[in-house]
């Protein structure tokens, strides 16, 4: 069975990740308008659906809701019996991406799909029962913070996740516009938690930007796929091309996701009609293609990925490397290939259930599930975009040891002050390098890290990484995408 790429699809999930309740971006696949009537009517007639449960199966439950209502030693919510029960049958699937929404919850999704929401801006997931970072959002308390893909949360203001579900664990990470969530981090390669403190704010819903360079290599970046995203991309590439671009660098880095119908959308404006987007397999091994309705282009165009592109993303970066002879540069992106859809009419109640209904394979039947899509080129980001920030709760000077220490180090290192060492020892080398930075921003030149000289080394820091000359991956993808 094929579908074209511009077919209206049912309002469904191919959801990027469970995550979707902090940052909550998604990703959507096809549902058979079919399946979503019989799920609603069988709902309606009392369950009488061939898969409803059958009489010994109700009995157990019965008996069961009305031990608890009965003999438990506290009064419990019979809403919230129902809730965990549903809440259990999903967790039993032992999938991160297959979830049971609570009415309040699920609101929260569906406002996320038409791209705004508030929160601390990073898309989330749970990995051997540990919350782990997809991604941070670009420009969102998340990403400022430094934040990164990978990163495991271990508590939040206090209060551990460790043991909770994803559902609880986020619950804890969301607040209002300008509250406070501090966050303990394990992060690969140091020894010790990162302490990171994150103000929640609205997420920037707007998702594209474009700019033209004096080289004629237009640059798009694509933040997250939501509603709209396709719409303003398509204006913004149309600017570009009247503008004589000679070259494209589509940039994804962070970009945790989107809907399908949206990606799809971009993709077209470069696989030439008849083309495949991308594929969707079931659980019967059966293949589903979706196929191009759009036109090639004669001009190079370069994705630029890193570790935090995930599941639209790595969509797109397949389908332009495989179908448009786009070349992949940066790192190998997260690795996400399977399909969620979300079901709530059947519910009756507003709570949500989003479950694992298929994968997803690039156009060539590639499944890149938890391995990613390696780059044509590989070119890794300097150490100030992945140093872990500064949480002081003491003054660090001499003799001291520690990640604190050696975050400092690399710090120095990549803004030019060769502490000589980042082993997190600090010796004489790190205090005579401090001092040239303290002396550089006109502060007492003291060798010592203290609360101001931390500060203006995280100020310098940022505004390092702001400067486009910086970035030696975007940089790599221009030289490409500028060339005939």
């Amino acid at each position: 069975m094929q579908f074209k790429g511009r077919t209206v699809f049912a309002f469904v999930m191919l959801t990027m990740f469970a995550s979707v309740l902090v940052t909550l971006t998604i990703a959507d696949q096809l549902i058979n308008p079919k399946v979503e009537a019989a799920l609603t009517s069988a709902s309606a007639e009392g369950g009488t659906s061939r898969y409803s449960l059958k009489e010994d199966e109700l009995t157990k439950l019965n008996a069961v809701l009305e031990l608890i209502e009965t003999k438990y030693y506290e009064k419990v919510d019979r809403h919230e019996l129902v809730d965990g029960a549903v809440s259990g049958m999903m967790s039993s699937l032992e999938d991160p991406y297959s979830v049971y929404m609570e009415k309040d919850v699920a609101q929260h999704f569906s406002e996320s799909i038409e791209g705004s929401f508030t929160g601390i801006g990073a898309e989330v997931t749970m990995e051997n029962g540990k919350i782990v970072v997809v991604a941070p959002i670009k420009g969102s308390p998340a990403e400022r913070s430094g934040l990164l893909a990978k990163d495991v949360l271990i508590s939040v203001n206090g209060e551990k996740l460790d043991g909770l579900s994803l559902q609880d664990a986020v619950a804890k990470i969301r607040g209002p516009k300008g509250t406070k969530a501090k966050l303990q981090v394990l992060r690969s390669g140091f020894n010790e938690p990162v302490q990171l403190v994150l103000i929640r704010d609205d997420i920037d819903v707007e998702t594209v930007y474009a700019n033209l360079r004096t080289d004629g290599v237009g640059v798009i970046e694509i933040r997250q796929f939501s509603l709209h995203t396709a719409e303003r991309f398509k204006e913004e590439l149309a600017k570009l091309e009247q503008q004589g671009m000679k070259g494209l660098v589509i940039d994804v880095r962070n970009n945790p996701g989107g809907i399908l119908p949206v990606v799809v959308d971009i993709a077209e404006s470069f696989l030439a009609k008849g083309q495949t987007v991308v594929q969707v397999e079931d659980r019967s091994g059966e293949r589903e293609k979706t196929l191009s309705e759009g036109q090639s282009k004669t001009y190079p165009i370069t994705v630029l990925m890193n570790k935090g592109s995930a599941s639209a993303s790595e969509i797109l970066a397949g389908a332009l490397q495989e179908g448009a002879g786009a070349k992949l540069i940066g790192e190998t992106s997260f690795g996400k290939g399977t399909v969620q859809v979300s079901y709530n009419k059947a519910l009756g109640d507003g709570s949500l259930v989003k479950m694992t209904i298929a994968k997803w394979l690039t156009p060539n039947g590639n499944w890149i599930h938890e391995k990613g899509i390696k780059p044509d080129i590989e070119v890794q980001p300097p150490d100030l975009y992945t140093v872990a920030r500064l949480s002081m709760s003491e003054t660090l000077q001499q003799d001291m040891l520690g990640e604190q220490v050696r975050s400092v180090q690399i710090m120095l290192h990549g803004l030019g002050y060769e502490p000589k060492r980042e082993d997190g020892y600090f010796g004489q080398e790190t205090t005579e390098a401090v001092k040239r930075f303290q002396s550089e921003h006109s502060m007492p030149a003291t060798g010592k890290v203290d609360v101001k000289t931390a500060e203006a080394l995280e100020q310098a820091v940022v505004k390092w990484i702001q400067d486009e000359n910086n970035d030696v991956q975007l940089h790599e993808a221009i030289k490409v995408s500028g060339r005939k």
